[in-house]
């Protein structure tokens, strides 16, 4: 097969958990210029109609519904509508995240539990009800994106003199596992060829004060912080038919950090 065919996501329904946001919106859009029908999917109205009117204006196929993923009844509610006004959904990108954990080592455990209810109860609950329709449809493919702080502990030192504030604990605790749960669910999925792979992002440049960013950058061998066009090619690559022999991968878009 051509390898523009491969790549090719005509006539794919993707749906973009959290695609209304700083990661998630390139991948949306990225899904969408591949010929992808997409759904970006959050909690809060007013975000997703501002990111489907942003692909709807360049002429892409954008649809927006609202999903708290923390709810099940949430969860099925909305494969429900996108399957009834779509069809059963090919691609699943899991990028939403809350993070309530402000107070970071000092907060209580009620800002934990809050992160786990959404975090880690809610990519079980969306991988579990999606991964269960792409069974009956004998195909699919479930991208988690996680983050380099699934696979290596954050440095404090970056953080020394900036008001920014240091990672929280939570944040490693839900990414690192989501990166095995994704390598769980495609060895339980794998015999109906739903395929689940995970994406570990670096830090993504976003006006970030100095030192913080001469630090960072010093910390990467390809000697820069990530752009948002350095998240399309991969998901675009694990949506695709060009990865149809991929599953259980977690792959580092960092430039390089994470091998040092």
């Amino acid at each position: 097969m051509n390898v523009n065919e491969l790549l090719s996501l005509k006539n794919k329904c993707a749906v973009v958990v959290g695609g209304a946001g700083k990661i998630g919106f390139p991948m949306a859009e990225a899904l969408a210029e591949a010929g992808a029908q997409v759904c970006i999917v959050s909690t809060n109205e007013e975000h997703y109609s501002k990111a489907v009117a942003k692909l709807q204006a360049q002429g892409l196929n954008a649809a927006g519904f609202q999903m708290d993923q923390s709810a099940e009844e949430s969860v099925k509610s909305c494969l429900r509508q996108i399957t009834e006004k779509f069809k059963t959904p090919d691609i699943l990108i899991n990028c939403g995240v809350e993070r309530p954990m402000t107070k970071y080592f000092e907060d209580t455990p009620e800002a934990w539990d809050r992160s786990m209810a959404v975090n880690a109860r809610g990519l079980f609950l969306v991988c579990r009800a999606f991964g269960k329709a792409m069974q009956k449809q004998k195909s699919g493919s479930i991208i988690n994106v996680s983050s380099i702080y699934g696979l290596v502990a954050a440095d404090p030192n970056l953080y020394e003199g900036t008001d920014m504030h240091q990672t929280e604990p939570d944040y490693p605790y839900t990414k690192g596992g989501m990166q095995m749960f994704s390598k769980y669910l495609a060895s339980y999925l794998g015999k109906d060829n739903v395929r689940v792979n995970c994406i570990a992002p670096g830090g993504l440049f976003n006006n970030q004060p100095e030192p913080f960013l001469s630090r960072y950058v010093k910390k990467v061998p390809l000697g820069r912080m990530a752009e948002a066009d350095d998240l399309k090619g991969i998901v675009v690559f694990l949506a695709s038919d060009a990865s149809s022999y991929v599953t259980g991968a977690v792959i580092p878009v960092d430039g390089g950090l994470t091998i040092r």
